[in-house]
């Protein structure tokens, strides 16, 4: 396989990618819909072709309250994959889940955060396996991990993977709304080797 770097597979195959993106976001939207039993409609994702720096910006600067819930990936390929929330969207979420029975207040309490696990695990799990079919890869996430902080503060974490991988990030913005609309952003991280199975498995490389 031809030596490959991010900034090559995003700027030859980057509608590729953003078709698997715009796929994997509606199956994710659809998951969520079915488990709040409500509609959930989307606008089109924007994907986006981003320096690491400039996502915390897109959220609302680097202080935003953000919910966010990080996976690993293994399998056929690795990486990982981040799934994020402002604080207030992730509140808004959880209380429809639990048919108002939230905890009055901004923050997430203990049962809260557990749902709002439960709510991210289905959406990524979504998304996961949207990019398995497609692929006919195997694709294995780990148990998520789940936070509550500033985004520059939870961007910190992939900031500090993906800097051996290069500077630029694809990043998938999801606008969903029942009363409420709310921004989704998803960060698939995969390893340079995993892009080129990607792009192999479609017939790309």
């Amino acid at each position: 396989m031809a030596d490959i770097s991010l900034e090559n597979v995003t700027q030859n195959y980057f509608d590729v990618l953003k078709e698997i993106g715009n796929i994997g976001a509606g199956n994710a939207m659809t998951a969520l819909s079915q488990m709040l039993q409500c509609k959930v409609d989307m606008k089109v994702p924007q994907v986006r072709l981003l320096e690491f720096q400039e996502v915390g910006s897109l959220m609302g600067g680097e202080e935003q309250l953000m919910v966010g819930v990080y996976l690993a990936v293994e399998g056929d390929i690795t990486g990982s994959i981040m799934f994020l929330v402002k604080q207030d969207s992730a509140k808004h979420l959880v209380d429809k889940l639990m048919m108002g029975m939230g905890s009055e207040g901004p923050g997430l309490n203990e049962m809260e955060l557990s749902a709002m696990q439960e709510i991210s695990n289905i959406i990524t799990g979504a998304y996961l396996n949207s990019l398995s079919t497609l692929t006919n890869l195997k694709i294995y996430p780990s148990p998520p991990a789940l936070t509550m902080d500033m985004a520059g503060a939870i961007l910190s974490v992939p900031a500090i993977e993906f800097g051996t991988i290069g500077d630029k990030i694809l990043l998938i913005q999801s606008q969903f709304y029942d009363e409420v609309e709310i921004d989704g952003y998803f960060i698939l991280i995969p390893d340079l080797e995993s892009y080129g199975k990607i792009l192999s498995s479609l017939g790309l490389m």
